[in-house]
């Protein structure tokens, strides 16, 4: 099983950040709100407190009753000294999740998952400025799952990345699979995205843009990149007979998408992105800093 481990991947962007911090003399100040005691959300916080203790940011978690989340992240909102707003999911696992996400400044949104941050990707808009020398702030796991995905054969370095590309997603969520999906199709890829009711095509030349109903059967045997982020142990996991031969294989999810047989057959196999992700909200947070609080 020939198997792409994320750690040195991310180790090396954290090195880059660290050294423009350092470079650049910059004090970055994180608030973390953890409003939960999720196993995962836990995880994800020492996750973050670790990697930003590596680049040289300081992080200060705030344990928070989820009635006064929306007054903690109003304040946060409204220093000055805090640069960066990590949220932890889920609060209560409804609609008022989405509605604290939007909630964050998008100058402090080091996960980029506020609709402002998200409504440009989804235009394909990728500055924030008209200049266009402030890029536009991306979601760090999509980010992440790229920037592994660059690692491997199916990244060209001319022209659209993704060109002549065939990628399924398991995950149609407005945190990762979906813009995922959009971010390969802007990057040239053909994408079939899929979710509990079913497979569609993205695609960003359509004026539908989301269009098309595909089987699984269909996607995978045509699919040269397969990207699992499904938190269900109830889950089909993908087959080994299932896929297209060659094909890369991805899963984000903390529940193993993947049978044992499809992780052999596959050219290669990237079993976690969890330290890419908070890679690349160390980015996103010197990106915003250096954007929108730095004195230039």
């Amino acid at each position: 099983m020939n198997v792409l481990e994320p750690n040195n991947t991310a180790a090396s962007f954290r090195n880059i950040v660290k050294r423009e911090i350092s470079k650049e003399g910059f004090k970055i100040n994180i608030v973390g709100l953890l409003a939960s005691e999720d196993p995962a959300s836990i995880t994800y916080s020492e996750y973050a407190r670790n990697g930003c203790d590596d680049v040289g940011i300081t992080f200060n978690l705030i344990m928070v009753n989820p009635d006064s989340i929306k007054q903690i992240l109003s304040e946060a909102n409204s220093d000055h000294t805090v640069h960066g707003i990590f949220i932890y999911y889920p609060i209560w696992n409804d609609y008022r999740d989405a509605e604290i996400r939007n909630m964050v400044s998008p100058h402090k949104d080091v996960e980029g998952l506020t609709s402002y941050w998200i409504s440009k990707l989804y235009a394909n808009d990728r500055f924030d400025d008209t200049e266009q020398r402030n890029k536009a702030i991306l979601p760090c796991t999509p980010l992440a799952i790229i920037k592994l995905l660059e690692e491997t054969e199916s990244y060209v370095q001319i022209g659209l990345p993704f060109r002549g590309q065939t990628v399924t997603i398991f995950n149609r969520s407005e945190v990762v699979g979906r813009p995922l999906a959009y971010m390969l199709s802007n990057d040239g890829a053909k994408v079939y995205s899929f979710d509990i009711n079913g497979g569609i095509v993205v695609d960003i030349s359509d004026s539908q843009k989301e269009n098309i109903a595909v089987t699984r059967a269909e996607a995978l045997k045509n699919s040269d990149i397969v990207i699992t982020g499904v938190p269900s142990r109830n889950f089909d996991k993908i087959r080994a007979d299932e896929l297209k031969p060659g094909a890369i294989c991805l899963n984000f999810s903390s529940v193993q998408n993947f049978e044992l047989d499809a992780k052999e057959r596959a050219t290669l196999y990237i079993p976690r992105v969890g330290t890419m992700t908070v890679a690349m909200c160390m980015r996103n947070a010197l990106q915003l800093y250096r954007n929108y609080h730095h004195s230039k």
